[in-house]
Formats: structure tokens, C-alpha cells, sequence
């Protein structure tokens, strides 16, 4: 399984190709196959993304999850503090508060 991730351009926040659009949360990624490059280009010419690139992933009952633990740590937060973790479809993730 092939995913495609990236940045968003306005918020710096990672971000998944779903198939028909992007997402926060890495259980929506769609698998990309051998269309990724081509996807990347297409999207980040659009400005949609920056830094996109495709990666190795497998699925598991709550989803696809990235092969490298660089991209596991991009996806689902840090690897030490549970409380900082990223929440699955949570509408409040990634949100700041000052």
C-alpha cells in the first residue's frame, strides 16, 4: 500500500490524499498505487499541498498506518506523551489555544 502525504500551504498542518481531496486524519488515506507522483505534481502545482511524497503504508483494523515510524510520528503525534497524540477524526485536533 502507497499513501500520499504532504503539508497544507496555508497551515503547515500534515496532510493525506484521500483519493478525491486531503485530510488531517491518516485513517481517510487512500492508497495511491503507482499514481502518486503524478498525484504530488498535480497538487502541489495547484498549490494544494507542499512537499508532497509517497510513502510505504499498511492497513490495520483502525486504518492505513505508515511503515516508517518517521511518517508514524507525522500521522498519529509523538511517540512519549499519549496526552499529545493526535486524536483520529477528533474536530478539535490540531487546533491551538493561546
Amino acid at each position: 500500500m502507497k499513501l500520499l502525504t504532504g503539508n497544507d500551504l496555508p497551515t503547515g498542518d500534515v496532510i493525506w490524499w484521500t483519493g478525491n481531496g486531503w485530510s488531517r486524519h491518516v485513517e481517510d488515506a487512500g492508497d495511491v498505487a503507482d499514481q502518486g507522483e503524478s498525484i504530488a505534481r498535480v497538487e502541489e502545482g495547484a498549490r494544494h499541498v507542499t512537499g508532497p511524497y509517497v510513502i510505504d503504508a499498511t492497513m490495520t483494523p483502525e486504518g492505513p498506518r505508515p511503515a516508517h515510524i518517521k511518517d508514524r510520528v507525522r500521522a498519529l503525534g509523538p511517540t512519549v506523551r499519549p496526552d499529545l497524540t493526535l486524536k483520529p477524526a477528533d474536530p478539535t485536533a490540531g487546533s491551538w489555544v493561546i
